[in-house]
């Protein structure tokens, strides 16, 4: 009996771009998310699977393009250091989730349908 066909992936990737800078798009939400729950980067990273300067260029890329640094870190010592994600961030995280959520249902018909032509 062959395999069953694994069911489409539906995802919408949303990028935010600023002249020529990806200023937002799925990997930097997903690292931000990662920091919030391990208040690392370091951690973060390897939780996504990314080297710690892949994770460190796109926060450095965030807080560049945004009016207010989407993170602070602390430095280490003897309880050692942290990333934390700002009051913007988690801002930034919520809208952009709240986008994705609202452009699928806007979409889910003709997604839908899309999936359905497919083999």
């Amino acid at each position: 009996m062959p395999p069953r066909p694994l069911p489409p992936e539906i995802r919408f990737r949303i990028r935010i771009r600023k002249g020529e800078t990806i200023a937002l798009g799925p990997g930097k939400i997903d690292l931000l998310e990662a920091i919030e729950r391990a208040a690392s980067l370091t951690a973060a990273a390897k939780d996504l699977g990314m080297s710690y300067r892949r994770a460190w260029l796109l926060l450095d890329t965030m807080n560049r393009s945004f009016r207010e640094p989407v993170v602070e870190t602390a430095a280490g010592g003897v309880r050692g250091g942290g990333t934390r994600v700002t009051a913007v961030g988690r801002e930034i995280i919520a809208r952009y989730r709240r986008a994705e959520r609202a452009a699928h249902k806007a979409g889910k018909r003709d997604l839908d349908a899309l999936a359905a032509l497919l083999r």
